[in-house]
């Protein structure tokens, strides 16, 4: 059920792309690019008939987005169990502690560290 919405809002967002981009802006849009009068962008797609069209295909395709999306959203939050971020937390079992070797060392190798805080740089003298 979930993949047929989700294949449904992918088609509308594309039909919704298609139908925005063929809108008349400022310049004239798909009617303009006929070239002379009487050509079928003309006749067809120019004047009022484009703009009504468009327009409501714009409504209706963007009206068709939100709900599915909104059903997607309804859906995906189904599957979980609502509840706090804290009490899931506070429910996972804490991480074991290291375990002490005899002889005071803990962990793998057991050794001290050298005196005299070994380990680091060369002192450059």
């Amino acid at each position: 059920m979930y993949g047929f919405f989700l294949t449904l809002l992918v088609l509308d967002a594309l039909f919704l792309s298609v139908v925005v981009l063929l809108q008349a802006g400022k310049g004239g849009g798909l009617a303009a690019m006929g070239g002379g009068g009487g050509t079928m962008t003309e006749g067809v797609l120019g004047g009022r008939q484009a703009t009504s069209f468009l327009t409501r295909a714009t409504w209706v395709s963007g009206a068709a987005f939100m709900i599915l999306a909104l059903i997607l959203a309804i859906l995906s939050s189904r599957g979980q169990e609502p509840g706090s971020i804290l009490q899931s937390e506070f429910q996972t079992a804490p991480a074991a502690p290291a375990p002490v070797l005899p002889g005071g060392g803990e962990g793998a190798g057991g050794a001290a560290p050298p005196a005299g805080g070994g380990g680091g740089a060369p002192d450059g003298n």
